[in-house]
């Protein structure tokens, strides 16, 4: 007896799907009347909050990799070459 009053009440979703008017959420309610007595300011997509720096462009960053590469062999050159065998 207990399982079947169970049983009768599930929820059906499809019954709830086919409801003519859906209430809003309760947080929806709420944005809904804050937003009318204070509607907020359009932002861009994505906006960012600070402003960035200009980044280095990347055959900047690739001429100093390759500096600094090219100094350490030139400077291991010179070690080996000046110390005795």
């Amino acid at each position: 007896m207990f399982q079947q009053d169970d049983d009768e009440r599930e929820f059906d979703i499809k019954w709830a799907d086919q409801a003519e008017h859906k209430e809003p959420s309760a947080r929806a309610r709420m944005l809904a009347a804050r937003w009318r007595e204070n509607p907020p300011e359009p932002q861009p997509f994505r906006a960012d909050t600070d402003p960035v720096t200009p980044r280095r462009s990347s055959w900047v960053s690739t001429a100093i990799v390759f500096g600094v590469v090219a100094a350490m062999i030139v400077l291991l050159g010179w070690v080996r070459f000046r110390a005795p065998y």
